[in-house]
């Protein structure tokens, strides 16, 4: 049993980083704003305004820019701020109430989900379960598509709120957050709550239901299930711009966002080189080598061979196993990872420490499937180290990649969706897939798979076309994937002496 490490790609010279980094996000987010106020003025046409964003953008904190600027505006008397699942608009609900006060953001939610919302959200807005409740005061409703867009929901605001300085709709800007997540025909339920939209998201998020089930195939030209945005990005009356800077991933992960999103004029990351760290504890054997190579903030591919064949790529265990053993150590032995923080511009402040025996804010390690045969292999596996180890909430949990969109953590450990796999299809090799798998962390990637993914991008038949779910114009999906490999720090571990008779661990 060997592990070898091959180099990734050497970081990028011209990257930009703290305040030079996150000027360029506060220029671009300025100009969506001159675009509104234009819109609103009367002096430019546009019917939609699209601020792009890559993930961990900061593209929520542009958002509550957008909507204080524009109510300040003399042709703005109300908004409304819609997305498509609620674990989206709570906490942006929360964050426009500390902004603007709890009489001025009315959070619109269903009876049923209220019991869900963050007392820390409650505290900050009014909350209205039914047109009729939303207060007098309010000028900015916000709530889920299928809340504001249900039957008969957009009269029953009208007739409650009246219309807006537009005279004709309840709202005079309608802001969607997470917009490339909202599928068009859930768009369409909202579209005609104001005459403005602005959509502010991340362009690699997958769209909430799969293609495959659209009902028009007669058509192949629509589409309803793409996110609305892909309908009129080219469109004359859209304006649309790039956030050219992340704020999630380590300077070492840049090469990486560089790959997802290579059409772009130009990415930076506000994190410099040593800003975020991992510490893992004392190690020996391959396990040690794989987290030596994750804690200097490099993405980092370990291809496994050896392993028995699987029933199917999305049953598995013997590779969860080799993950298990590669956790094992670390969770045993404890670790902490090292943050510093920075004001709203991208300056550096303080440095934060936390440890994996008393953790805080998002969770320390996710485990990312792509199926859910495969979570729940890994939800398994989670309950067994948590209760081996004793561990405390917030450090290890499982999910899907679909369901982890969104969220933030600081070490993901993900089964590659190629892994296993005997060709690539629409599922495997969607480019959002794979976008949201490798963007969750903000300390370290872990990338798992069975050995063979060279051979399988090599050997794949080009498709032609651009998959749906892919943003912009992309290379053919073997291309993007080869690619994106290429910023990977690879490690293979070759196992011996496993056998029918049990199974020895690889990795301590």
């Amino acid at each position: 049993m060997t592990i070898t490490f091959s180099a990734p790609a050497v970081p990028p010279e011209d990257a930009r980083h703290h305040e030079s980094a996150a000027e360029g996000n506060i220029e671009a987010a300025q100009r969506a704003i001159s675009a509104l106020l234009s819109a609103l003025e009367g002096t430019a046409d546009y019917d939609r305004i699209l601020l792009r964003a890559a993930a961990g953008a900061g593209k929520s904190y542009a958002l509550v820019r957008m909507v204080r600027e524009a109510l300040a505006h003399e042709n703005c008397a109300r908004v409304g701020v819609t997305a498509f699942a609620n674990k989206q608009v709570f906490p942006l609900a929360g964050e426009l109430g500390r902004e603007l006060g709890a009489a001025r953001v009315c959070l619109f939610v269903a009876k049923d989900r209220l019991p869900e919302v963050p007392q820390d959200v409650l505290d900050q807005v009014s909350v209205a379960t039914s047109a009729g409740g939303v207060p007098d005061t309010c000028d900015v409703v916000l709530g889920t598509s299928h809340k504001m867009g249900a039957w008969g929901e957009p009269q029953r605001l009208l007739d409650r709120l009246g219309p807006g300085v537009n005279a004709t709709l309840p709202f005079d800007v309608l802001f969607v957050d997470e917009a490339w997540q909202l599928p068009l025909h859930r768009y369409a339920t909202v579209q005609g709550l104001a005459p403005l939209s602005v959509g502010v998201g991340d362009v690699g998020q997958l769209p909430p239901i799969d293609p495959g089930q659209n009902p028009w195939r007669g058509d192949p030209g629509y589409n309803p299930y793409r996110a609305w945005p892909t309908a009129y990005e080219n469109d004359e009356k859209t304006f649309a711009v790039d956030l050219p800077a992340v704020w999630r991933p380590t300077a070492a992960q840049l090469p990486l966002w560089r790959a997802f999103y290579g059409d772009w004029d130009r990415l930076d990351c506000v994190a410099a080189p040593g800003d975020r760290t991992v510490e893992p504890p004392a190690m020996t054997g391959p396990a040690a080598a794989v987290w030596e190579s994750v804690a200097t903030g490099t993405p980092t591919l370990l291809e496994v061979e050896g392993l028995p064949d699987p029933e199917a790529p999305d049953i598995d265990p013997d590779l969860l196993g080799v993950v298990e053993e590669v956790l094992m150590p670390l969770l045993e032995g404890g670790f902490a990872i090292t943050r510093r923080r920075y004001d709203g511009v991208g300056r550096p402040l303080n440095e934060e420490r936390i440890t994996s025996g008393a953790p805080s804010g998002d969770p320390l390690i996710v485990v990312l499937a792509t199926r859910n045969q495969a979570v729940d292999d890994a939800t398994a596996m989670v309950e067994r180290l948590t209760d081996k180890y004793g561990l405390p909430e917030g450090v290890l949990l499982a999910s899907t990649v679909d369901s982890w969109q969104g969220q933030t953590n600081a070490i993901t450990v993900a089964v590659h969706p190629l892994s296993g796999a005997d060709r690539l299809d629409e599922f495997n090799s969607a480019f959002g897939r794979l976008a949201v798998t490798c963007t969750r962390a903000t300390h370290g990637l872990l990338m798992v798979a069975r050995a063979g993914l060279d051979d399988l991008l090599g050997e794949a038949p080009a498709r032609p076309g651009t998959p749906l779910g892919e943003p912009g114009n992309r290379s053919l999906p073997r291309q993007t994937h080869q690619r994106i490999l290429t910023t990977f720090s690879r490690a293979t571990l070759r196992l011996g002496g496993r056998g029918s008779g049990g199974r020895r661990s690889p990795c301590r």
